[in-house]
């Protein structure tokens, strides 16, 4: 099946931090900062978003891997934006360039990978 899709495709989110976003929520340290699985959690969400419009009906993508580094700290109610670019397509499986700034700066960056999946095949397999 062909998909509508090709390398260079991008998409931006941008959000603002609050306290279900922090460290000490998600239990992944002790600080009032952003934490890194929220980070990776906008990038996965902002790469879906580069491709999920350009799918047939019926198809999506997972996450399959993330390679990420967080930079610098973030404080609740800071500005976050994300940019995710379509880098690779290799048969179903996207590699996408993602990268993170608060207001004062760059806070990640790395690389995500998602493979696009048939919904009902997908879920069909996990019964």
């Amino acid at each position: 099946m062909e998909f509508n899709i090709k390398e260079g495709m991008n998409s931006t989110t941008e959000t603002v931090v609050t306290e279900n976003d922090t460290a000490s929520k998600y239990g992944s340290g002790l600080l009032d900062v952003l934490s890194t699985p929220h980070m990776v959690a906008l990038m996965e969400n902002t790469s879906k978003n580069v491709v999920e419009g350009s799918l047939p009906d019926g198809f999506s993508t997972v996450g399959i891997e993330v390679s990420i580094k967080h930079l610098k700290a973030t404080p609740v109610g800071m500005k976050v934006r994300c940019e995710a670019v379509l880098e690779k397509i290799d048969g179903k499986k996207l590699i996408f360039k993602v990268d993170a700034w608060d207001e004062k700066g760059k806070i990640g960056e790395g690389t995500h990978t998602r493979f696009i999946i048939n919904m009902v095949a997908f879920m069909a397999k996990l019964k």
